[in-house]
């Protein structure tokens, strides 16, 4: 029986997947299962996969339900005594399962082990950093605060604790991992490898519709997770909606935005005042309004010149953003 199950939830990934599974086969740590989930890809995705020759390799097939069933049915076939899930378009280091296996192991009362994230873009290169925080032990506070994980391609988690809190909710389009980790920190410890193990790879489709959906599903996690929360942390809640403010409005400018992007930051922005009204003596909120004005106003060739000039930079966005309650 393989010590570790990898999940790789997969829909029409065959510019990645390839890429996505030499980054495991490759892994230091080689007693692992890799499940891949294809979720009724109709592209080349499962030649690809069928092409690559590991006996570790495994195979499901299913009609289209979307990533959080597909992670689900990872875990239904997984074998593992712990689990860990990357996304059919991330990469890992070739230490991420061997550091994180040693940290759970070192800290046998913690259940989920995480690392640090960096960004690369859609050809694989340095974009920016991740947050790169550091806390362990009991972090439910700092979940509610926000998803520092950063993306769902991060843990490594005692297969034994999904029978306590459950199966990602399908009924969510987007954050499905938010809140899977804000159950698992309600129940266990968590502890960190502090080193950027994971290669996050940022997608420029159709980021204004994408950012859209994501606050819809931000919000129910964060009204759902502080119905939940004891009374003693109920006064992070406004301080959450302040930060998921923060972190959509850097998306949805990031990068060369959509002309709509204007529109939707100052809403955006709009919010983050409303839950933190002292944000009007920050520079970035500045930028941020310069930055929507030059989309709205502005036809997109003109605006686009500007969107990647320093003194428009809302990056800072990010830095604002508040981990310790």
């Amino acid at each position: 029986m393989p010590l570790i199950s990898v999940v790789i939830p997969v829909y029409n990934g065959e510019k990645t997947i390839r890429e996505t599974i030499e980054s495991v086969i490759n892994q230091t740590f080689g007693d692992f299962e890799l499940i891949v989930i294809d979720d009724g890809s109709h592209d080349s995705t499962l030649d690809i996969v069928k092409g690559i020759p590991d006996s570790r390799l495994k195979v499901f097939s299913f009609p289209n339900a979307g990533l959080a069933a597909s992670r689900n049915r990872g875990i239904k076939v997984a074998c593992g005594d712990y689990i860990s899930f990357i996304d059919a378009d991330d990469l890992w280091t070739p230490d991420k399962l061997e550091a994180q296996l040693k940290a759970l192991q070192t800290h046998p009362q913690a259940a989920v082990a995480y690392s640090w994230t960096d960004c690369i873009d859609e050809s694989g290169q340095f974009c920016r950093r991740g947050n790169h925080i550091t806390v362990q032990g009991n972090v439910y506070a700092q979940l509610l605060l926000t998803d520092f994980i950063e993306n769902g391609s991060n843990l490594l988690i005692r297969s034994q604790a999904f029978q306590n809190v459950g199966y990602f909710d399908e009924s969510l389009p987007a954050a499905e991992d938010w809140d899977m980790w804000l159950r698992l920190a309600a129940n266990y410890e968590f502890v960190v490898v502090p080193s950027p193990q994971v290669l996050y790879r940022l997608s420029a489709t159709s980021m204004s519709a994408n950012v859209v959906r994501q606050e819809a599903a931000c919000l129910r996690v964060i009204e759902q997770a502080f119905t939940q929360a004891p009374d003693s942390l109920q006064y992070l809640k406004k301080l959450s909606f302040a930060n998921l403010y923060k972190y959509l409005t850097f998306k949805v400018l990031e990068g060369h935005p959509e002309p709509q992007a204007g529109k939707i930051a100052i809403v955006f922005l709009g919010q983050i005042l409303r839950y933190e009204p002292k944000f009007w003596r920050k520079k970035v909120t500045l930028k941020v309004l310069l930055k929507s004005s030059l989309l709205t106003l502005l036809p997109s060739q003109l605006s686009h010149q500007f969107m990647l000039k320093n003194w428009l930079n809302t990056t800072t966005l990010l830095g604002y953003i508040q981990v310790n309650p």
